[in-house]
């Protein structure tokens, strides 16, 4: 049996992309909850804008935590579908769901750390 793997090779690929726009999403998103924090600091920003960065950089890192879950699934979802012609026969694959998972705990522990951030006396100023 002559064995194809270029369709393997492309879920794959595809995987990792998503991967990296998950990645993405986390980084913009802690950036922009630190950027509120930054303008407050130097005086330049208000308490309800400081709030307005923390719901929407803690959303972003949330749905990047979320996507990166979600690209793994789907993942093992398309490789479960091949046929056997286009797997190869010793070929494992599970670097990249295990990175998306990884990925994705660790994003959602980190918006978990900055929610409870919130909470802390003497964290708004």
């Amino acid at each position: 049996m002559n064995h194809d793997p270029r369709v393997l090779f492309a879920a794959e690929r595809t995987l990792l992309a998503w991967v990296r726009t998950s990645l993405s999403l986390m980084a913009f998103g802690f950036l922009i909850e630190r950027f509120g924090l930054l303008l407050l600091e130097f005086g330049h920003g208000t308490e309800g804008g400081r709030l307005f960065s923390f719901v929407v950089g803690i959303g972003f890192i949330l749905f990047g935590s979320l996507l990166a879950l979600a690209a793994s699934r789907n993942h093992q979802r398309v490789i479960r579908q091949l046929p056997e012609e286009q797997k190869l026969p010793d070929y494992r694959g599970l670097a990249g769901p295990w990175t998306a998972v990884a990925i994705g705990l660790l994003g959602l522990i980190l918006g978990i750390y900055l929610f409870l951030q919130l909470h802390l006396p003497g964290h708004w100023g």
